[in-house]
């Protein structure tokens, strides 16, 4: 099991290659779509387009969290 710093650095490893591969410019779904391929091939466990109820102020509403 990857602690707290060693998942840190192999997510963050994960972000920086996939944009050395596919440089600037391109939507974010892409990128999403390759970083969940990265992390894949590197081995971790994640969840995509998550909803995350908020509250504030008396109003909430949901938001979708892109990779969890």
């Amino acid at each position: 099991m990857l602690y707290q710093k060693d998942l840190t650095d192999e997510v963050i490893g994960a972000a920086i290659e996939v944009h050395r591969h596919l440089g600037p410019g391109l939507l974010e779904s892409a990128y999403e779509e390759c970083l969940c391929r990265e992390l894949k091939l590197r081995g971790l466990s994640f969840e995509r387009q998550k909803p995350l109820p908020l509250e504030l102020k008396a109003s909430s509403w949901i938001v979708v969290i892109g990779l969890m």
